[in-house]
C-alpha cells in the first residue's frame, strides 16, 4: 500500500489530530490537489505547508514547483478574487484592495485585478446597494439617513467621493 493511501486512510478513520507530513513529495501531491480545488494565493499555500509540518526549505521548493506547474498563479488568483468579491459580495475597490494586500499580493497583480472592474458597472452596483439599503432603513431624519447610507457604503469598501456623488444624485428621493 502506498504512503499516500496510508496517509489518507489515517485521516479518514482517525478523528484525532492529523499527522504531520514529513515527505516533501507527499506534501506536493496534497498541495496540488488543494490548489486544483480553487485558486490560492502563495501565502495561503505557504501557511498550509507549515501547518502540514514542512520545513522552510521544503516549503519554498514546493511553492516553486506549484508555480512552475501552474497550480499557483498570483495574477490569476487576484483577478478571480476581485471579480468574485465584486460580483457576488458587492465589495468596493478599497475592501478588495485591503484583502488582497493582506494576502500579500504584489502591487502589479493588485492593480491588474482592480482594473478589470468596469467603472459603469461599479457605479451601477453602488447605486443599487444604496437603493436596497434605503428601502430597509426606517429613518425619517434626512441627515441621519444620508449618514447611515454613507456608513454602509464605506463598510462595503466604496470610495467616499463616489458615495457623495451617488448621494447627491439621489437627493430628490429622500
Amino acid at each position: 500500500m502506498s504512503n499516500v493511501i496510508k496517509y489518507l486512510l489515517l485521516c479518514v478513520f482517525e478523528k484525532k489530530e492529523k499527522p504531520k507530513i514529513t515527505e516533501p513529495h507527499l506534501a506536493l501531491i496534497k498541495m496540488q490537489s488543494w490548489c486544483a480545488y480553487q485558486e490560492r494565493a502563495q501565502q495561503e499555500a505557504r501557511d498550509k505547508l507549515y501547518e502540514l509540518g514542512m520545513w522552510p526549505e521544503a516549503v519554498e521548493n514546493i511553492i516553486s514547483k506549484l508555480i512552475e506547474d501552474n497550480f499557483l498563479n498570483e495574477e490569476r488568483f487576484a483577478m478571480q478574487f476581485a471579480r468574485g468579491k465584486f460580483n457576488i459580495k458587492k465589495w468596493g475597490r478599497i475592501k478588495i484592495r485591503m484583502e488582497l494586500k493582506q494576502r500579500r499580493i504584489s502591487d502589479y497583480c493588485l492593480k491588474k485585478a482592480l482594473q478589470q472592474i468596469d467603472e459603469m458597472e461599479y457605479i451601477k452596483t453602488l447605486k443599487k446597494l444604496m437603493d436596497v439599503k434605503r428601502k430597509l432603513l426606517k429613518e425619517k431624519n434626512h441627515i441621519k439617513l444620508k449618514y447611515k447610507l454613507m456608513s454602509y457604503a464605506l463598510s462595503k469598501g466604496y470610495e467616499k467621493d463616489l458615495i457623495f456623488d451617488v448621494l447627491n444624485d439621489k437627493e430628490d428621493e429622500f
